[in-house]
């Protein structure tokens, strides 16, 4: 049970008081050490608490003139990407062709978001997911080509740059053509970004830093000659004096010397975006190309990360209409057994569901996109949902599309065996999918424990706390009874309550879970990942329904023709999205499900041991 007084106890029993050994602090301090709001729908969830500021009402697009102008530019790389260009010939020539990049370079693909002094277009967030749309309907291949060069080639110059560091880079790169790329992962580092070994040592002289080492997987590395870069650097620090290794980015022209790059990489998909090693023998890096700072390199590469991963699912909402256009088209025409497919049930169910899954893809990319544009700094848990998702989605509309077209989809003449393959790095790249997922459930975590250790502080002085105690006991009380929970019911138009309820009870189930969690295991919640997955699963669902219910209610209050549809990809959805998050929250808490945890740990063990399957054929004894 939860009691109010002196002691605020779970449900579990265990003091909350008792689960922390923080200092006592008053509540004026409390006040001094806070930091600013986080406005994250995603990060309160954590704490149990409903944050609506960036998802109710959904973000508009953009005003009538930038409307127009983003307009201006898309309509004709549609007519171009509709009339002159072939994806096929792109892969065959692992690249596309002299006719493409300059027709992109000509129309200011390669420098959107940069501003107009620069050379650059000068787009929003939102004109970039527009422009992304276009092209990932067309060929994730090219849509890699131009990712690549600018939402993490040179962003991380626009975002950190000094003055002169962008004057001098950001003209060659946005309009001079000179190709950009992100240089971050190394044979032994992936996703763990810190246990990078490229090494760049400073001269005596304090002018310039040499840099050894290699990079692995870089997409534009074979023809880029303008590269992010990543290396530890020795750097002292300013409190203590001592000197530790720690990541540092840097501004690497090819020019330099010593910069080399291996053979293009004979990839799954992408094949028409170079990917090579790249190579550095004592390059010499004037200091005055250091980015972002001595030692701030782990947060500038994953700042720029955080930043363009919206414009993944906007590209990737553009292939899942593209995929779901064949399908359509297909099941219109194709007969069998005396009638048309779209009639049958199982075809219908297909359809309606990868309808949703791009729907909510698309909704997710404009709403994060919406909110960066309006000045919000708090959406990376946000932006690394909508990574897991659109990915996730994409490979899933593309499989039925083919499954949809049976032996035609299967075929090269239809493209979709194409986008299969170009859709699978999207799972990998820009963070692992199963690394974001615990990215999300442990960010979220630890912005949940902090929440527990301010109300374990105001225990150790609770008279001068008495408010945010019961404030705090009051809501756990009502939530663990079932009444008085969160409720969205307001912010969603009439026809979605019913829908806002079921996303309501779902937070109430996460955030109740994601407490007992942290009693349960607290600072070893870390190695729990199974319970982490299925805290993350819980999340996205949550936040897509919470979208989808922002979006459905944007399209009835203003009467769009697509209202009544949009309304009904809401409901569907938040019955399916409900479900999952109520089966996921169990496999959290309940003994036959952590039990079979540790029988998979079991099983996996043995296999690796093993090196690889463990039993025999039937035959054998």
């Amino acid at each position: 049970m939860i009691r109010i007084g002196v002691q605020l106890v779970s449900k579990g029993g265990c003091s909350l008081a008792q689960s922390s050994r923080c200092l006592s602090i008053t509540s004026t301090q409390l006040k001094k050490t806070q930091p600013p709001a986080n406005m994250s729908f995603m990060a309160n969830l954590f704490r149990g608490e409903i944050q609506t500021s960036q998802v109710f009402p959904y973000p508009e697009a953009a005003d009538q003139e930038q409307r127009e102008y983003i307009q201006s530019l898309a309509d004709p790389v549609h007519r171009f990407f509709a009339e002159r260009y072939d994806a096929a010939e792109s892969e065959k020539l692992g690249a596309p062709s002299d006719a493409v990049t300059e027709f992109l370079w000509e129309m200011g693909c390669y420098g959107l978001m940069a501003p107009e002094e620069y050379g650059g277009l000068n787009l929003t967030n939102t004109g970039y997911a527009t422009m992304g749309d276009a092209v990932g309907a067309v060929d994730l291949g090219l849509a890699v080509v131009l990712g690549a060069h600018q939402s993490i080639g040179w962003k991380g110059i626009l975002l950190y740059g000094t003055e002169q560091q962008k004057q001098k880079y950001l003209p060659m790169v946005v309009s001079g053509k000179t190709t950009a790329a992100f240089a971050l992962t190394e044979p032994s580092s992936g996703s763990d970004a810190g246990s990078i070994r490229s090494k760049a040592v400073k001269s005596p002289c304090g002018m310039f830093y040499t840099l050894n080492g290699s990079k692995l997987w870089i997409t534009g590395g074979g023809i880029a000659n303008v590269f992010t870069v990543f290396a530890q650097t020795e750097v002292t620090d300013t409190r203590t004096g001592q000197k530790r290794d720690k990541v540092t980015a840097f501004i690497v022209e090819r020019d330099f010397g010593g910069l080399t790059s291996g053979p293009a990489e004979d990839k799954m998909g992408i094949r028409c975006s170079n990917t090579t090693e790249v190579y550095f023998d004592d390059v010499k890096i004037p200091v005055e190309n250091v980015l972002g700072g001595e030692g701030n390199g782990f947060k500038v590469a994953m700042n720029i990360l955080n930043n363009g991963r919206f414009g993944m699912a906007a590209t990737l909402a553009g292939t899942m209409r593209a995929c779901i256009a064949k399908a359509t088209d297909h099941a219109n025409s194709r007969v069998q057994f005396g009638k048309k497919i779209k009639e049958f049930g199982n075809v219908q169910e297909k359809l309606a569901r990868m309808a949703m899954l791009q729907y909510v893809t698309q909704t997710m990319a404009y709403m994060i996109a919406g909110n960066m544009d309006k000045g919000s700094k708090d959406y990376h848990l946000e932006a690394a949902i909508s990574k897991v998702f659109s990915s996730e989605a994409a490979w899933h509309v593309c499989d039925e599309a083919i499954q949809i077209l049976g032996g035609n989809g299967f075929m090269k003449s239809t493209g979709l065996e194409k986008t299969l393959r170009d859709i699978r790095i999207y799972k990998i790249f820009e963070g692992a999918n199963d690394v974001l997922r615990l990215f999300v459930a442990l960010t979220g975590i630890q912005y949940a424990g902090s929440h527990l250790k301010e109300i374990q502080r105001a225990f150790k002085n609770p008279t001068a706390n008495l408010g945010l105690i019961f404030k705090e006991g009051s809501r756990r009380a009502a939530r663990s009874m079932g009444v008085g929970g969160s409720d969205l019911s307001q912010f969603v138009a009439a026809p979605l309550k019913d829908s806002a309820k079921q996303c309501s009870e779902s937070i109430d189930m996460f955030a109740l879970a994601v407490e007992s969690l942290l009693i349960k295991y607290g600072k070893r919640i870390v190695d729990e990942q199974f319970l982490l997955t299925r805290l993350a699963d819980s999340a996205i669902d949550i936040y897509a329904m919470a979208t989808v219910l922002s979006r459905a209610t944007r399209a009835l209050n203003i009467n769009l023709t697509s209202a009544e549809h949009e309304m009904l990809m809401a409901k569907a959805w938040c019955v399916e999205a409900s479900n999952r998050v109520n089966n996921n929250l169990k496999r959290v808490n309940k003994h036959l499900h952590l039990e079979n945890y540790k029988t998979m740990s079991l099983i996996a063990n043995n296999i690796c041991e093993n090196g690889g399957v463990l039993q025999k054929l039937p035959l054998e004894i």
